[in-house]
């Protein structure tokens, strides 16, 4: 009776598995470096050391701030960025994102800077104030005692952050139903829809004196350019470009101040919840407006519909839905 014929050698089969393996476990290492690389770059700050104001709450709250601090700017790019002289640093964009704990709409709401508010310490003027007077953990401080809403992570850029970021995802398509040419802002835009570098997207979210609603039509910009940024940050060409991902990791770690106790993992959440506001998946919207008002030095400041501030801001610290009447169109 004829032997069956032997079995063929494994010993290629094993090896190219064992390689497999190992190449797989070498990619998770990499990626865990470059994840711990780029969050030791992170910069940060005690933001939210201030003991708070509203009690903890559903959800999870950011505070995003757009200042017009020049560090690390030279004396070109400062000229390039129409980013003058001024010493410090101010807040050029003040936002509350709200990403719910369950299945709902996550949500991002503009604080305008001319908000009139309660500062602890300072009595009633506008929002921006607070970052003047004592930094993000004042102007957290105050956000909290004006919205009853717990601030849970804070991240703030700068102006040639901002610019950078714009530039390392290739730029951002805006529509605009007008011109826009504003000079104190360096923003000469064609009515339209356009792809902007990094030092016209921060020329077109800074432009105030040019614009009819003044700091409410800003906010609105504001939110415009952050969900065509998040959109591009997000799409594949990004995504699937090393060219253009790293240079946006990078970018996005050196450039943003956050909290002591936020990482890059929090951010990449926060990415994903404006992922779904720029595809129309969340909400975008701004706190009730009411009327336009003086301060005691005489300066224009916003008044909010305090009923319908009330219904939002109790709305978000529930973890509950922004009431649809609230929702801007």
């Amino acid at each position: 009776m004829d032997e069956p014929p032997p079995l063929p050698p494994r010993r290629k089969e094993k090896r190219w598995g064992r390689r497999i393996g190992i190449t797989l476990v070498v990619l998770v290492l990499l990626l865990a470096g470059l994840v711990i690389y780029f969050d030791s770059m992170l910069q940060r700050t005690d933001a939210l050391g201030f003991g708070g104001q509203a009690p903890d709450s559903g959800g999870t709250n950011w505070l995003l701030v757009g200042s017009d601090s020049r560090e690390g700017l030279d004396e070109a790019q400062r000229e390039q960025l129409s980013a003058g002289d001024a010493a410090g640093r101010r807040t050029d964009t003040v936002m509350l994102v709200h990403i719910p704990s369950g299945s709902g709409q996550p949500a991002l709401i503009s604080l305008p800077r001319d908000s009139y508010v309660a500062i602890p310490g300072h009595g009633k003027t506008k929002l921006n104030a607070a970052f003047s007077f004592g930094g993000p953990q004042l102007l957290a401080q105050t956000v909290e005692q004006a919205t009853g809403v717990h601030i849970d992570h804070y991240a703030e850029i700068g102006f040639g952050g901002f610019s950078d970021l714009v530039d390392a995802v290739g730029g951002v398509d805006i529509c605009l139903d007008q011109p826009m040419d504003d000079e104190m802002a360096n923003a000469h835009l064609q009515a339209g829809c356009q792809e902007l570098d990094g030092p016209q997207a921060l020329g077109f979210v800074r432009a105030r004196y040019s614009l009819k609603g003044g700091d409410l039509e800003r906010a609105e910009n504001q939110r415009k350019l952050l969900a065509a940024l998040v959109d591009r940050a997000t799409s594949p060409a990004t995504l699937l470009n090393p060219f253009r991902l790293f240079p946006l990791a990078s970018g996005a770690s050196k450039t943003f101040l956050v909290n002591d106790g936020d990482h890059l993992w929090h951010l990449a959440s926060l990415g994903l919840a404006m992922g779904d506001i720029s595809s129309g998946q969340g909400i975008t919207t701004s706190a009730p407006f009411g009327r336009f008002g003086k301060d005691s030095d005489g300066g224009s400041v916003i008044i909010w519909d305090s009923d319908g501030a009330k219904r939002m801001f109790e709305a978000i610290a529930n973890d509950q839905p922004i009431p649809p009447d609230l929702v801007a169109k």
